[in-house]
């Protein structure tokens, strides 16, 4: 899934945080209840795939407490997904910023993370293009961007049914990857608010 560099606070207007809802989705702010599902998520081999490392107990519980952080400093970040006819957690879609430098920053990208027994079913395109429409539609944003290793096709394959295009630059070197890192290549797609106008 889509790797999350997104963690930084004042990225966006300030607004009240409001859940999404899809035809078969709900996108919601963070309950104590997730913390175990999102370890689970985060420890995951082939969830992590792309990913430096697993994460452990001890740093899914911080990424926990940055992502509730965010949705409540700037109404709006990662939000957790679960599938409305079960109430079953799915992972997390959202909006954020990259906390890195790079040619486009600084910026507002799209991310996801579902766990693996959801993949093929369409719910990262289906929450991901309801957040994009909501960022165009309440927030004015006029740009969002998504990246990944160039080797993680499917999230690329996300990128592309949710109408983003390659960037002009089609890829960037993550500042963050050491240099003889596999996954320091990263694709880099964007979709402007006028792509979404009749």
């Amino acid at each position: 899934m889509k790797p999350l560099s997104f963690l930084r606070h004042g990225a966006f207007p300030s607004c009240s945080m409001k859940s999404i809802e899809t035809q078969r989705l709900l996108l919601r702010t963070w309950r104590d209840a997730d913390r175990v599902p999102l370890a689970r998520l985060n420890s995951d081999p082939k969830v992590m795939r792309y990913f430096p490392a697993l994460m452990s107990l001890e740093e899914s519980n911080a990424l926990f407490e940055r992502m509730r952080e965010l949705t409540a400093a700037n109404g709006y970040g990662p939000m957790a997904v679960e599938l409305k006819e079960t109430g079953s957690f799915l992972g997390l879609i959202g909006l954020g910023a990259p906390s890195f430098q790079a040619h486009f920053t600084p910026c507002v990208e799209i991310a996801w993370r579902l766990h693996p027994e959801f993949w093929g079913n369409g719910y990262a395109t289906e929450g991901a293009q309801a957040v994009i429409q909501r960022g165009f539609a309440e927030w004015g944003l006029q740009e969002i961007f998504a990246f990944t290793a160039v080797a993680n096709q499917r999230s690329i394959a996300v990128m592309k049914r949710l109408g983003m295009k390659p960037h002009i630059q089609r890829t960037f070197e993550h500042p963050r990857l050491a240099e003889n890192d596999p996954l320091k290549t990263h694709a880099l797609f964007h979709i402007r608010s006028n792509a979404l106008r009749p």
